[in-house]
């Protein structure tokens, strides 16, 4: 029985990456995005041609306007697909992976409430919010039927324990969800549902695209362990493997896919 999963931010760089090893892999897909639907049709059609079914969700997860829409639309393909099939009318697996960067890279004396304000509120608040009431579908249909597979998985960053003190906002957004992976973990451990966070490292997208130099150089003087960028692809994988339940006791647990970046090293 196929299930459906939505990835937020899942029409380019690591959530395009994510969505299409879910679909390789046969997962229904809601994709959200904050662009019209008529400049994704390449992704959309690149993640259908795996033979899965693929709708799409416009909306700003940073507003309470745009997770409505996210809502409603998701909940649509989700009730339309279990009108056709006779599957469950609920989303089985959601992956918060829409996220921004400040606008302006700037010290941290000088961040700016406005930037703070765009970063947290989609990286952090929208986040906690669209989790909340995905959550609660997804209990609702473990009650109805305890055999319902119901997962979460969270998208942070490095950033969420490696100071930048050029992007402040942004690693306080991250730490903010390393803690709500585990306080949803905890929260749905009783009813079945695990929740995952997994911590990506150096990866090539276009939201690094303009420290591309940067990273280059760090990289080749030893910055990670496996000496190379990060991949969406790789990121993808790891969400494939928690999606499958290949990880059925590990609730709340960090993966990193950071090719040993983090390793403390003398």
């Amino acid at each position: 029985m196929s299930k459906v999963a939505l990835v937020t931010g899942g029409s380019r760089g690591i959530g395009f990456g994510i969505a299409e090893k879910l679909a390789a892999e046969k997962w229904d897909l809601v994709i959200n995005g904050v662009r019209e639907e008529s400049a994704v049709t390449e992704p959309l059609a690149k993640l259908r041609a795996y033979g899965v079914r693929v709708g799409y969700a416009r909306g700003d997860v940073g507003s309470p306007e745009g997770r409505a829409s996210i809502l409603a639309a998701t909940r649509s393909f989700v009730a339309e697909r279990s009108a056709v099939s006779g599957q469950p009318s609920a989303l089985n697996l959601l992956v918060n992976n829409a996220g921004v960067a400040p606008k302006v890279r700037a010290d941290l004396l000088e961040t700016s409430e406005e930037s703070y304000d765009y970063v947290v509120d989609t990286n952090l608040k929208g986040v906690f919010f669209l989790t909340q009431a995905f959550a609660r579908d997804m209990v609702a249909a473990k009650k109805a039927d305890p055999k319902f597979a119901a997962t979460i998985i969270n998208i942070t960053s490095i950033s969420a324990t490696v100071v930048s003190i050029n992007r402040g906002e942004y690693c306080i957004a991250k730490a903010g969800l390393s803690m709500m992976s585990q306080l949803f973990a905890t929260r749905l451990g009783p009813d079945g549902i695990p929740v995952y966070e997994v911590r990506p490292g150096v990866i090539k997208t276009d939201m690094t695209a303009g420290v591309t130099a940067k990273y280059d150089d760090l990289i080749s003087k030893g910055l990670c362990v496996q000496p190379r960028w990060g991949f969406p692809e790789d990121i993808g994988k790891a969400v494939a493997g928690l999606a499958r339940g290949d990880f059925p006791f590990s609730t709340g647990q960090v993966v990193m896919v950071d090719g040993g970046l983090t390793i403390p090293r003398l």
